[in-house]
């Protein structure tokens, strides 16, 4: 830790360290619409990351994305996206022989025409420093050089403001993404990075200095905001507004603990408190966004759609603009070009046109045993044929038909939807979907059509619980490597997904977060994202993961993998024995 004395020192000299690499002031010879920070602001609304691209390290081709190309702006332009959040990593392309961290003009160059290609797209275009955060740019770290970090992040902006002084009013800049700190020292030191941010970027001239700028408080988060953020009080007429970032609730974003469950009324309360608490410390400041998402990749269908109604119906209701991250996992696949979840989607978009949104109904409650959704239609193996009661959230909208998987529209007497939103398929309907012979996995997707709302997907799934080979059953904790992923087949029956797994111990106590006892039963036990995943060939345990399996006390260890429907007994036990 550094010493309270040396570091008020060093933020009382900060304010006299000259800015780094501050070029002549450019002279713009095209024309430039001046455009108000809240009119600019709302434009983005919706938006759409480019993540994981220009911001990959060490090079934009480094995480799971192509180059950006012109192409995929077009896609994402024409779902309906008004603006691209372009997250930049600069970290890795300074020349280090220069005193003034100069970038390589390769580099910037690149920069410049993802940006420029965004543009004559028709995008509104944020720009920003992002990883640069963690990399270089972290004052929290033991020993942090805090007159480097502001000197080198001078000479960035300094830098880029010079390269983009000439763009139009369309291109937004954001000093920093995501700052670290959690202290009013660490605000301070961010207050003064974003007044050299402004002094650098007005100083590079060109339109700058009417251009609207993304200020932010530590971690982009909320609460941090409200307590240590303080607007420069340069350049008072630099049109600004406020940004942040929403990952909340981080359980069930994060699908941590076995949080699959989301939309109670407590659930909706926390996200308008939060919302509300940045809108009544700046009352009448523009204020967006950035980054926000319920990935498919983690979260339970029905509950991701609810939780993108109520997100946007929320943003409209306090007039902020929303940026989906996206990652080129969470939604769209840019490979194979089509989006993960089209439903959810289509939700986003009704939403942000202030129109009812016809839903999927799921468990809410978390003292729930068992959980439910309507997302899907689960028949289990050898189970009776009956007629089946589907609950939806109407919101005002009314069934205008249902539709097979092959575009049949289903007749009156194969189902029923009552005033409540209670849809029941009848015994003979299901009947031919379901037989003695018809094996586990997808069987049909219905298509529910509504008379003002997207059309939503009923997806039917025959199951039996997964198939775990004997060998793969038990596992001595002393030849596991710590170090090392532990790779768990698993033969699905059903849907291929893993929902949550809870490691015991021998004793039955919970192995790691005992405070997972206070949870309700789907949560009890869980062990946290980061310790494990799965594929379609079955679960990884994650080295950090078999980690704590072996810090287990000299006991073994009991892990119950649960699978979809999350319904009791459809899992399977691998033990871990000493």
């Amino acid at each position: 830790m550094r010493s309270t004395t040396i570091f008020r020192l060093l933020a009382a000299l900060l304010p006299l360290v000259s800015p780094q690499g501050v070029s002549a002031a450019v002279a713009c010879t095209n024309k430039f619409t001046a455009v108000t920070a809240a009119n600019a602001i709302k434009a983005l609304h919706p938006g759409w990351n480019l993540g994981n691209t220009l911001d990959a390290v060490p090079d934009e081709g480094s995480w799971n994305n192509a180059p950006a190309t012109p192409a995929l702006l077009d896609q994402i332009k024409a779902r309906g996206f008004k603006s691209i959040r372009i997250p930049v990593t600069w970290a890795y392309h300074f020349d280090t022989t220069s005193p003034s961290w100069t970038v390589n003009p390769t580099f910037m160059t690149r920069v410049e025409t993802v940006v420029d290609q965004a543009l004559a797209a028709g995008f509104s275009v944020v720009l920003n420093v992002h990883h640069d955060s963690w990399v270089w740019a972290d004052q929290t770290v033991a020993g942090a050089n805090t007159t480097m970090i502001l000197e080198k992040f001078t000479s960035l902006w300094s830098q880029i403001g010079t390269k983009f002084a000439c763009k139009s009013s369309s291109l937004i800049f954001e000093a920093i993404n995501e700052p670290t700190g959690s202290t009013q020292e660490h605000g301070d030191l961010l207050n003064k990075m974003n007044a050299n941010f402004l002094d650098v970027i007005n100083k590079a001239g060109g339109f700058n200095p009417q251009r609207v700028v993304s200020l932010s408080g530590l971690g982009q988060d909320i609460l941090k905001t409200t307590q240590f953020f303080k607007r420069p009080t340069t350049y008072p007429n630099q049109p600004w507004a406020i940004q942040f970032h929403y990952y909340s609730p981080y359980d069930f974003i994060f699908s941590a603990w076995g949080k699959t469950i989301w939309g109670s009324d407590a659930d909706k309360a926390a996200l308008e408190a939060d919302f509300d608490m940045l809108h009544g410390n700046f009352s009448g400041v523009p204020a967006f966004i950035g980054e926000w998402d319920a990935s498919v990749s983690s979260t339970e269908v029905a509950a991701r759609w609810k939780y993108n109604d109520f997100f946007i119906k929320t943003t409209n209701k306090y007039g902020y603009s929303a940026i989906i991250w996206d990652n080129g996992d969470d939604q769209y696949n840019r490979t194979a070009a089509f989006w993960k979840d089209p439903v959810g989607i289509d939700v986003l978009f009704n939403a942000v046109a202030g129109k009812g949104n016809a839903l999927a109904d799921s468990t809410t409650d978390i003292n729930a045993a068992s959980q439910n959704t309507s997302a899907y239609l689960w028949h289990k193996v050898g189970a009776a044929v009956t007629d089946v009661e589907v609950p939806y959230i109407l919101n005002g909208n009314k069934l205008s038909g249902v539709k097979d998987s092959k575009g049949k529209t289903l007749s009156s007497s194969d189902y029923t939807m009552s005033s409540a939103g209670v849809l029941k398929l009848s015994k003979s309907y299901l009947s031919t979907l379901y037989s003695t012979t018809t094996k586990p996995g997808a069987i049909a997707t219905l298509t529910l059509s509504f008379s003002a709302s997207p059309n939503l997907t009923l997806q039917v799934y025959q199951f039996a619980t997964p198939i775990l080979p004997s060998s793969s059953s038990t596992y001595s904790l002393n030849s596991l490597d710590a170090a090392v992923d532990l790779h768990i087949p698993i033969t699905y029956q059903g849907l291929p997904r893993v929902a949550a797994i809870r490691a015991l111990r021998e004793d039955g106590s919970i192995l790691v977060d005992d405070w997972t006892q206070y949870l309700g039963p789907l949560q009890k036990g869980r062990m946290t994202y980061g310790d494990w995943g799965f594929d379609d060939k079955g679960l990884t345990v994650w080295a950090a993961g078999v980690a704590k399996l072996k810090a287990s006390g000299g006991q073994g260890v009991r892990v119950l993998v649960e699978f979809w429907p999350r319904w009791e007994g459809n899992s399977v036990e691998v033990r871990f024995t000493v």
